[in-house]
C-alpha cells in the first residue's frame, strides 16, 4: 500500500492558481502591455519632452517611471490575482480545504485513489484522472484539465513521495 500524508496550505492554493493564470493568454497580453507597450509610450513622451522642450529633468523622471513600471507591473498583477483567488472562497470552504491530507493507493481497492482530507473521505477513480506533473516544489495530480490535487514537497509528513508519484503515474496509465 502506497500512502503519502501532507499539509495543504493557503499559499499552495495561491501558487497553483497563479501558475495556471500565468499560462493564460490574458496574462501574457497584460505582461506584454505593461512590460513593453506602456513603458515604450512613456519613453516616447520622455523623448518628446527632451527634444521639444529641452527639459532633461522631466524626461529623466518619466524614464525612471517607465523603467519602474516595467519592472514592478508583473508583480502587482500577480498580487491582484492573489487577492482575487482568496476572495473566491468563503471561510467555511477554506476551513474544509486547508489542513492535513492523506492519499492512499490501496491494493484491495485498485480502481480508486483514496483521499482523507479536512472535508472528509473521498474516492477518486483512476479512469477520471488526467495526468501527473512535477513542479519545482510541487507534485500535481490532475483530476481534469483545470483541477488538481496539489502536493507540496515541503509539507510531506510521511510516506515516500517519489514512490507514490511513480505508482500514481502507473495507475493513471493503466486506467486511461
Amino acid at each position: 500500500m502506497f500512502q503519502v500524508e501532507y499539509e495543504f496550505r493557503e499559499e499552495d492554493l495561491v501558487h497553483f492558481n497563479q501558475m495556471r493564470f500565468m499560462q493564460t493568454d490574458e496574462y501574457q497580453s497584460n505582461i506584454k502591455k505593461n512590460r513593453w507597450i506602456v513603458p515604450g509610450v512613456m519613453t516616447l513622451i520622455a523623448c518628446f519632452y527632451y527634444y521639444y522642450y529641452g527639459d532633461m529633468k522631466s524626461a529623466g523622471y518619466i524614464m525612471v517611471v517607465a523603467v519602474l513600471w516595467s519592472l514592478f507591473s508583473p508583480r502587482i498583477i500577480l498580487l491582484d490575482v492573489h487577492r482575487k483567488i482568496l476572495s473566491h472562497y468563503t471561510h467555511k470552504e477554506k476551513k474544509q480545504m486547508f489542513g492535513m491530507y492523506t492519499l492512499t493507493i490501496d491494493p484491495q481497492n485498485p480502481h480508486y485513489l483514496l483521499e482523507k482530507s479536512p472535508s472528509g473521505n473521498n474516492k477518486m477513480a483512476w479512469a477520471d484522472m488526467v495526468r501527473l506533473e512535477y513542479g519545482r516544489r510541487y507534485v500535481y495530480i490532475y483530476l481534469d484539465l483545470t483541477t488538481a490535487l496539489v502536493i507540496p514537497v515541503a509539507t510531506v509528513k510521511s510516506g515516500d513521495l517519489e514512490e507514490f508519484s511513480k505508482q500514481v503515474e502507473k495507475m493513471i496509465d493503466r486506467y486511461a
